[in-house]
């Protein structure tokens, strides 16, 4: 699925593009299943939240969707979750299982940045750190609407403190873009990234949609211990210290 030359990368720089994971055909099932959940097609109302924090509940400015395969299983195995299980494979290890996914849309001209972060700030503590997400582009991915940014190298290093800056919406760290690497994408490529990978991404100043869909994979013994300490991923958010 991938080369032995895009595992060391991924080892070294803590992130990796994957072009044309989805072919055209693949990525048609998948914009129009994004577009049933966007458009609450499903019953997501206990899922479905806006990142950006925003206090005006009139605009969705980064939407969220949690746990899109609970909802819908037939995505279970659908292209997109079996090579993304495929990858984390190889990339961490045969034990590697999904966690659980999620969608992220930027809504047209809302400009909100999505903050810089690191993934394990959100996590219970776990003995086994490897964990990976994998970010696919349902949409052209570019600088203008919200394609991602990673820190190179930044995974080998200790988690930097987070905080919730109004109390609610997504989590925040010190980070910069002249430290950072863009990763613009077209739509069904894919970029990867470690759980402790720093990572931020701009608002969509465009006149379109920016649509992703995140797979999250760890072992399996520590999906176990998440559930075991009832930590789903449905929606509720800690910050490890």
């Amino acid at each position: 699925m991938i080369t032995p030359k895009q595992i060391l990368s991924f080892e070294v720089e803590g992130f990796l593009a994957v072009e044309s994971l989805l072919n055209s055909n693949e990525m048609e099932f998948y914009s129009n299943t994004y577009n049933a959940f966007i458009n609450n097609e499903f019953d997501i109302s206990d899922l479905r939240s806006d990142l950006s924090g925003a206090e005006d509940q009139k605009v969705e400015y980064i939407t969220q969707i949690m746990l899109p395969s609970r909802v819908y299983p037939v995505l279970l195995d659908r292209p997109m979750h079996q090579r993304g299980l495929q990858i984390a494979k190889q990339l961490l290890g045969e034990d590697m299982v999904l966690d659980f996914d999620m969608l992220i849309n930027k809504a047209p001209h809302t400009n909100k940045p999505t903050p810089w972060h690191q993934d394990a700030a959100y996590w219970i503590d776990m003995p086994d750190k490897r964990a990976l997400s994998i970010w696919f582009a349902i949409d052209e991915a570019t600088l203008d609407n919200g394609c991602m940014w990673y820190t190179p190298k930044s995974h080998k290093l200790p988690l930097r403190k987070h905080f919730q800056p109004v109390g609610k919406g997504a989590l925040k760290c010190k980070g910069s873009e002249e430290e950072s690497v863009a990763v613009p994408l077209q739509p069904g490529s894919c970029a990867i990234h470690h759980g402790h990978t720093l990572h931020y991404s701009r608002g969509n100043s465009t006149a379109n949609n920016r649509r992703a869909f995140i797979l999250n994979f760890r072992p399996e013994k520590m999906v176990e211990l998440e559930r075991a300490q009832g930590f789903d991923h449905s929606g509720n958010r800690e910050v490890r210290v």
